[in-house]
């Protein structure tokens, strides 16, 4: 331990070109394994202590992990995040604008953006409000943009039809009517294919590349049924599922409002509410393959990632 680089020692099997040969030996445990050549004689590991074999593992940076709703910084893919008048969902990876190559965060509309509510720059937080998460001392980037969700019903916001309704239902009262009218937008034809947005970190340097428990995504796939995959979200972790539903027309409900979707896919189920705006990867390659936006506890809906790059303009 008192050795530069030597972070811990322990007990376990002795590996030669990368398999256990099932002996014994003295593990110890370094940040970075580096060729004998370029340590100095004091840094090397002996080959024995006390006649028993030594072996080196490399193990990283080792510290405390915090949870996922905790404060994060610098902050990566998997933690919480959310505008700051919705509760939280996740942040589901650093991305960059296609055209000026700037490190950006991505998630969902309905995260981000309050569901169509919000106004660019408005304030970020992370973590999000459900997790603490405070205006000032939390605000971490401000929205950027994001892809308006056309909604098939949705309170209504006409003023001509909202002063209908309370005519009409003064009128009721007044007559002593149990009637009452309720104003509402319906839009049967709107289709989206994407709930997806983008935010600004205010400082670059605390967004980190990676996302948690995965890595850094480098690229993307496309749909195959059948394709194993994972993602790593606020609420639930790291979990893994599979593509069994493709070519999806889906309804989702928000709550007060309702919207279509049209091509999307269904994963086995892999989700909690505030896993919304995870990026899903493949489950054998650092590819990215879709963003999470909604789900049961029978199934997981996910937007094809390249549609949101389209909707976004945005790399991976």
């Amino acid at each position: 331990m008192s050795k530069p680089n030597v972070v811990g020692v322990g007990t376990g099997y002795k590996n030669r070109e990368g398999r256990a040969i099932g002996e014994l030996c003295v593990v110890a445990l370094v940040r970075q394994k580096i060729p004998r050549a370029g340590l100095p004689e004091e840094a090397l590991v002996p080959a024995e202590v006390d006649g028993v074999p030594t072996d080196v593992v490399q193990v990283g940076h080792i510290k405390a992990l915090a949870a996922r709703t905790a404060r994060w910084r610098p902050a990566l893919g998997g933690v919480s995040i959310g505008h700051h008048l919705v509760t939280a969902g996740t942040l589901g990876s650093m991305v960059r604008d296609a055209v000026s190559g700037e490190r950006l965060i991505l998630s969902n509309n309905h995260v981000l953006a309050n569901s169509n509510l919000a106004q660019i720059g408005d304030a970020i937080l992370q973590p999000g409000r459900a997790d603490s998460g405070q205006l000032n001392s939390d605000t971490f980037a401000s929205l950027l943009r994001f892809e308006p969700i056309r909604f098939n019903e949705s309170p209504a916001t006409c003023d001509l039809a909202l002063s209908f309704v309370r005519f009409g239902n003064a009128l009721a009262t007044l007559l002593g009517s149990k009637h009452r009218v309720k104003a509402y937008f319906s839009d049967p034809q709107a289709s989206n294919q994407v709930d997806a947005a983008l935010a600004r970190p205010f400082d670059e340097t605390e967004l980190l590349d990676e996302i948690l428990e995965i890595g850094a995504v480098n690229g993307s796939l496309p749909v195959e049924l059948g394709m194993s995959v994972r993602k790593s979200g606020r609420t639930t972790g790291l979990t893994s599922g599979r593509i069994v539903v493709m070519d999806v027309t889906i309804d989702v409900d928000y709550g007060d409002a309702s919207a279509r979707f049209e091509d999307q896919f269904v994963t086995t189920p892999m989700s909690q509410p505030g896993d919304s705006g995870s990026l899903l990867v493949a489950g054998d390659a650092l590819k990215a393959v879709g963003l999470l936006f909604a789900g049961s506890d029978q199934a997981t809906i996910f937007n094809p990632i390249e549609h949101v790059q389209t909707a976004l303009g945005i790399t991976l």
